[in-house]
């Protein structure tokens, strides 16, 4: 299956280093070959790039790791395709807009007999059960609350009932974020790590590079690390419990 990468901020942040470690696995130490993508939000915008390659040979992955580009919010995903053809259309974050807002989503997993009628405003461009579930999500939250944004704790409820309507259909481990808060929900895997003063040094599981946070951080930074297997061998990681949802704001869980 896939893997995903999330990152949640008090502060812009640059995800070099996590990204570096994160793109090996597209294809050098391990098998997701089938595409990847990467979601940046920069105030209400969102810097969005995929690619059917594989990471490890893509040259706009090369570029990511090169180019620091800070922001709070972050989702990145390697694909190994379950379901749809290895094309750019299938390749994850997918993006939409609801309320005003850019929406960003990434999953990992596999979902059976998911035939969801889709009859609003959100339809998939390619063939992912990824992608119909994120335009069933929109669908479903459009038609709980309308045209108006709603406060982050009805949000969190209304999410959670959806959310726990698609994984019973298969595993859903999945990133969701606004560019206000961050939404996960683990099936199997998913990992995080909070990252706050005082800061010390982290050396990477897949590649040989380590960096010591407390050279470039100041003692109000907060980063919350969100991936599907642990990206350092140094750090502790805490890992999600099957069927839990939680959600991140400014690098700390609100739920």
């Amino acid at each position: 299956m896939c893997q995903l990468l999330g990152m949640n901020c008090n502060t812009p942040t640059d995800i070099v280093f996590s990204f570096t470690g994160f793109a090996t696995r597209g294809g050098l130490t391990d098998h997701h070959r089938d595409g990847w993508g990467i979601a940046f939000f920069e105030g209400s915008g969102v810097r969005t790039f995929v690619d059917h390659q594989a990471a490890v040979d893509s040259p706009v992955a090369e570029l990511i790791k090169r180019y620091p580009i800070k922001s709070q919010h972050v989702i990145a995903h390697i694909r190994k395709a379950t379901q749809g053809r290895v094309t750019l259309a299938n390749c994850h974050p997918f993006v939409r807009e609801l309320w005003g807002r850019y929406w960003v989503f990434a999953h990992n997993g596999d979902l059976k007999n998911f035939t969801p009628t889709l009859d609003g405003p959100f339809r998939p461009v390619g063939t992912t059960d990824s992608e119909l579930a994120f335009c069933f999500i929109l669908q479903e939250m459009r038609k709980r609350f309308g045209d108006t944004l709603p406060l982050l704790a009805d949000l969190r409820v209304a999410l959670r009932e959806i959310v726990d309507g698609i994984a019973s259909h298969g595993t859903f481990n999945m990133l969701l974020s606004d560019g206000s808060a961050l939404y996960t929900h683990c099936s199997t895997n998913l990992y995080y790590i909070v990252r706050q003063h005082p800061f010390a040094k982290a050396k990477l599981s897949d590649e040989d590079l380590s960096v010591d946070f407390s050279e470039v951080t100041t003692t109000h930074d907060r980063v919350a690390v969100i991936v599907t297997q642990p990206l350092t061998n140094n750090e502790v990681w805490t890992q999600y419990q099957a069927g839990e949802m939680k959600v991140f704001v400014d690098g700390a869980v609100v739920d």
